[in-house]
């Protein structure tokens, strides 16, 4: 369990690291993606990005799991 926590912990400071490259290449500015502006608030729930972040990691662990 303590490995899990350490390894979920050191991949989302990755993540959050890479955010404005990753921002650059159109990764969470997807068409789908959604944005909800207020006059005080903004509400940004990336549907699509969420979606190609999950099928580029499932099929990176299915390429190192068959190796």
């Amino acid at each position: 369990m303590q490995k899990l926590l350490i390894t979920l912990g050191l991949g989302i400071a990755v993540i959050g690291a890479l955010y404005p490259y990753l921002k650059q290449i159109g990764l969470g500015q997807l068409p789908g993606d959604i944005i909800l502006r207020g006059e005080n608030t903004t509400f940004y729930f990336p549907v699509v990005s969420c979606i190609a972040i999950s099928l580029l990691v499932s099929l990176l662990l299915n390429l190192l799991r068959s190796s």
